[in-house]
């Protein structure tokens, strides 16, 4: 018998910290329709738009 383990691979940066923050429908709806568009998941939506904030911050 193998020894390997049976799921999913492990990631080179895992995703283990969770956040929750409230929204309007307005704003639901435009990140809905952000990641319908661009193919993605909400959460890799958000974390875009938290990158392109501080990318704006540092300069």
């Amino acid at each position: 018998m193998s020894s390997k383990k049976l799921g999913r691979p492990l990631s080179d940066n895992p995703k283990s910290k969770t956040i929750e923050i409230r929204v309007d429908n307005e704003i639901m709806s435009k990140l809905d329709a952000s990641a319908k568009t661009l193919n993605m998941s909400r959460s890799a939506i958000v974390r875009m738009g938290i990158e392109k904030v501080f990318d704006e911050l540092q300069k």
